[in-house]
């Protein structure tokens, strides 16, 4: 991938005049910048997600904000939504049609699409369910009817209408996920194992067993063969090859394989990632694996390596969110607006 300088802002007629005159002395290197007004005052994007229409929605510090491609829209309005401290959420369809399931210090929510003030909205808590705990930070979902839920307690499941059992304690006893908290999860692409990343503790891997239950299968972290480069995992990401993507404080580990010991490959800034501390990864339509750090943009086709910073157009090199959208455009999630890379082009929106 051929890196582009290419910066994009609104087209007037004094700019143009300009820039005429600057050609005319030579200076032949001018870039355009385009940026666009959101005209809503969210600065933070920490999660972004992109449903079956193409729409492209955001967890924001005033809450959920969602973008058609022409209209931004805060949804404020249902008061059986969060407003607030949302952790994460995920999209699903089902029966009834499309859902939104939101992690929250209050429990797990599903709201229906589109989210307004009459859509359906339930919370699940200790009180109304068998879930672990009411204050879930991550929620993740496959292609399965399950629902993944990671919680200060540890991992939740439900199904249909059933909370499966967890039968893990003996492989990961419950303090482990308060003294090491849960800091992202992915499933495997039939939704049926779930990947748990920690802040301190490696991987955990649990699947649903055939009693309706959770069990534990293994732990991913520094040790023997694993070569993990810390157990401070920030972000997960399974290719639809089933490789794992572990990204770390320390660097990006990828396992192959269902042998857990064996084909592990690191690569950090020694080998061209930008930043060492990846907090989001995604892939594009093209195979390239996108990274986000707190340094920039990572991207990676297999044998090279591409970085872009705010040097090229990023809003802010801190990236706390990575999603591709059905055209094959990757939205760039910051903590000072969100960034979309179109065909060699960044497009700024704050």
């Amino acid at each position: 991938m051929k890196k582009e300088n290419i910066y994009r802002y609104p087209y007037i007629a004094v700019g143009s005049l300009v820039f005429a005159a600057l050609i005319g002395l030579g200076y032949n290197n001018i870039l355009n910048i385009r940026s666009n007004e959101i005209g809503i005052p969210a600065k933070t994007f920490f999660a972004a997600i992109i449903d079956n229409a193409n729409n492209k929605w955001f967890l924001t510090e005033l809450g959920i904000i969602s973008f058609n491609g022409e209209k931004w829209t805060l949804h404020n309005e249902n008061n059986k939504v969060a407003l607030k401290d949302m952790k994460d959420f995920a999209y699903a369809v089902n029966t009834d049609g499309p859902e939104l399931w939101i992690a929250s210090p209050n429990g797990a929510t599903v709201a229906r699409l589109p989210i307004n003030a009459g859509s359906d909205a339930t919370t699940y808590h200790t009180e109304n369910a068998a879930i672990l705990s009411n204050n879930v930070v991550k929620v993740t979902i496959g292609k399965s009817p399950l629902r993944w839920f990671g919680t200060d307690k540890g991992v939740s499941a439900f199904s249909g209408n059933n909370w499966l059992t967890p039968s893990y304690e003996e492989m990961y006893p419950g303090m482990i996920f308060e003294e090491y908290p849960i800091t992202s999860m992915a499933t495997n692409r039939d939704g049926d194992s779930l990947y748990v990343g920690t802040r301190g503790a490696g991987v955990a891997r649990v699947f649903r067993n055939e009693v309706d239950g959770i069990s534990g299968a293994s732990v991913y972290a520094q040790w023997g063969p694993i070569i993990l480069p810390s157990d401070n995992i920030c972000s997960i990401y399974i290719a639809s090859d089933g490789a794992k993507w572990f990204g770390t404080d320390k660097g990006i580990a990828k396992h192959i394989g269902n042998n857990t010991l064996e084909n592990w490959t690191v690569f950090t800034t020694d080998d061209g990632l930008v930043d060492n501390f990846v907090q989001a990864i995604t892939a594009d339509k093209k195979g390239n694996f996108w990274f986000g750090t707190r340094g920039g943009v990572s991207v990676f086709n297999g044998s090279e390596w591409t970085s872009y910073t705010t040097d090229n157009g990023l809003n802010s090199n801190n990236i706390l969110c990575l999603a591709v959208d059905r055209d094959g455009v990757v939205w760039i999630g910051t903590d000072d607006g969100v960034t979309c890379y179109n065909d060699g082009e960044f497009i700024s929106y704050k």
